[in-house]
């Protein structure tokens, strides 16, 4: 095993948790954004799980550490084109309040791009 610094991640094992822990959250991402649409509604589990993952796999990416795991930004804007077409569809249906409604919808966005964005960095 190699070490070359006292950081969390400066060795070869914590480098594979990292690697396992990306790989889960792409993992869940995508299984989600392929299954059935009914469970990425703002109200379902992966509807809320989503972003959250991918919030993290940015969070990661900044500290250098998921560039190398991520899929393409292409990839990943069809996923946010499946995701948030589900929203739009499901949304209104939850009675959210106006300023929710449009606040949440640029986190979304917002959340989706910058993963794309470190995509194309990558």
């Amino acid at each position: 095993m190699g070490t070359w610094g006292s950081g969390n991640f400066d060795n070869d094992t914590a480098l594979d948790h990292e690697s396992i822990v990306v790989a889960r959250l792409l993992t869940e991402v995508a299984e989600a954004i392929a299954g059935d649409p009914a469970e990425i509604e703002p109200d379902q589990y992966w509807g809320v799980a989503v972003p959250c993952n991918l919030e993290l796999l940015h969070l990661l990416s900044q500290a250098g550490y998921a560039n190398d795991h991520l899929p393409e930004a292409e990839v990943i804007e069809e996923w946010k084109r499946t995701y948030m077409a589900v929203w739009e569809r499901a949304i209104d249906d939850l009675g959210p309040e106006p300023y929710y409604k449009e606040d949440r919808r640029v986190v979304l966005n917002r959340t989706f791009d910058l993963l794309a964005d470190d995509a194309r960095r990558g």
